[in-house]
């Protein structure tokens, strides 16, 4: 039962203190849950991420779900989600109560214009982190750049690229183990 109090406090932190959403989240799910927790490998963790980020719903409840279940099955999925949302679910109804009549004040706006750049900031860092652990040959950087041409420029779906990059790594990696 500690483990899965442990879980939905360790989520409900990272839920309340990670601010931009699921790419914003990365360096500290790797502080938490590789780092200091090791209920996940930093490749086990960007599998997640991937998995999370490819399925319906949002990175950071599917991520946690996912973290949750392989620590404690089913019963940890359920505890490590809800502590994910908890924090968000707080503070959105908080906000929504007051929002409308706070909107208006300049200061207010500048603090989001702030917050956006941070949040910019946070994406960044999690690219950077996931293109280290992810892009390390040339046939990494061939997916990356055919992946940013089809999704940036041929606006293609990202539920095709997803598909055609596995089947790509699927055909790689074992043309790889042939050699």
């Amino acid at each position: 039962m500690d483990e899965l109090f442990d879980l939905f406090k360790t989520f409900c932190r990272i839920g309340g203190l990670t601010f931009g959403g699921g790419y914003a989240m990365l360096p500290m799910l790797e502080k938490e849950v590789v780092e200091n927790r090791n209920w996940a490998t930093s490749e086990e963790l960007l599998d997640y991420y991937a998995v999370g980020q490819t399925t319906p719903g949002i990175i950071a409840v599917n991520t946690a779900t996912f973290i949750g279940y392989k620590v404690k099955g089913i019963t940890g999925a359920l505890f490590a989600t809800t502590g994910v949302v908890f924090p968000s679910l707080v503070i959105i109804m908080l906000i929504a109560t007051c929002l409308e009549s706070f909107s208006k004040f300049e200061i207010v706006q500048h603090a989001f214009s702030g917050i956006r750049v941070v949040v910019a900031v946070l994406i960044l860092n999690a690219i950077i982190k996931l293109w280290k652990n992810s892009v390390t040959d040339k046939f990494g950087i061939i997916i990356f750049i055919t992946t940013f041409i089809l999704g940036a420029i041929l606006k293609i779906s990202s539920i095709y690229i997803v598909i055609s990059a596995a089947i790509l790594g699927l055909i790689i990696g074992y043309g790889r183990k042939e050699q």
